[in-house]
């Protein structure tokens, strides 16, 4: 029999770390990006924790003991009394609620269907389409304020809840159909390719893969709710009317009028916070889980 040699790797049990160092070092590695993420998230949380905190407390007790938590002593519910007496917030929520929710509808449904057709169809002006949907990302809509504003005048559509519609879904589409079209492109061919073959007709090879981008339609759903709730620029400019008021727009208004009230001020400010706060942490790990597909695919 020939001896087989096996070449020497250079690898002995001398120059090989102690098994002891590398678990030490792996548990730092492990240890340390969590230590910092926890520390950011005390950071980002603290303001929002502190605005709540003492929103149920009295007046005497935010500015005696702004960082203790309320207790029956100096518990107090006369800044949310304030708020529902001296405003309309329930309209308020009620209008950010049916702008908020229409528009994501229109922008999953509409920006699915086009990221499909771009994704499965090759036609003349193709590039140029996916390169005007990158360039409404790049530019920001709100240099266009004023040929939006002429336009919504034109169309009656001003102090109508409406026009804040169609702004955001226009606002919302570049994004949807970017990200969309990436996760429709990993769709099996021979899924598709089977439906047809059986006579399934395009809308319906459509509604059939839809279930199967839903960590991209979770992220994108996310992602246009917070900037829709949070915005005050466009119902300034479009809904200032006092039966079209948004959150945000009420409660900038309410604290304008009640800047020396603190009771009112942090109640309103919790107020406008905690619904999108609440959907946040129901949808995050849809969100996380839709933007690491994506970035794996």
């Amino acid at each position: 029999m020939t001896a087989v040699s096996i070449p020497d790797s250079g690898v002995t049990g001398a120059t090989r770390p102690p098994r002891g160092r590398r678990t030490w070092r792996a548990r730092v590695g492990t240890v340390v990006p969590h230590v910092i993420l926890l520390a950011y998230v005390a950071v980002a949380c603290a303001p929002i924790a502190l605005i709540v905190m003492n929103a149920f407390k009295s007046r005497q007790a935010i500015f005696e003991e702004p960082f203790a938590f309320p207790t029956p002593a100096t518990f107090d519910l006369s800044g949310f009394e304030t708020v529902f007496a001296r405003a309309d917030f329930e309209l308020y929520f009620l209008n950010s609620f049916i702008v908020t929710v229409s528009t994501v509808f229109l922008v999953l449904l509409l920006g699915s269907m086009l990221a499909f057709a771009l994704a499965e169809y090759r036609f003349a002006g193709l590039t140029a389409l996916a390169l005007y949907m990158a360039v409404g990302i790049m530019i920001p809509i709100r240099l266009g304020t004023v040929g939006i504003l002429d336009l919504m005048v034109d169309l009656s559509l001003v102090n109508s809840l409406a026009g804040l519609v169609l702004v955001y879904t226009a606002m919302g589409l570049p994004l949807a159909v970017f990200v969309l079209t990436a996760f429709f492109k990993q769709v099996p061919d021979e899924l598709k390719d089977a439906a047809r073959i059986d006579g399934a007709g395009e809308y319906r090879v459509y509604s059939i893969v839809l279930p199967l981008v839903r960590p991209g339609l979770a992220a994108i759903g996310v992602y246009t709710m917070l900037p829709i709730w949070n915005d005050l620029w466009f119902p300034l400019i479009l809904t200032p009317a006092e039966n079209v008021r948004t959150v945000t727009l009420g409660t900038q208004l309410f604290l304008g009028q009640f800047v020396t009230d603190w009771n009112a001020v942090l109640a309103v400010l919790s107020l406008a916070a905690l619904p999108m706060l609440a959907l946040f942490i129901i949808f995050s790990r849809q969100f996380v889980r839709g933007l690491t597909s994506g970035a794996i695919k």
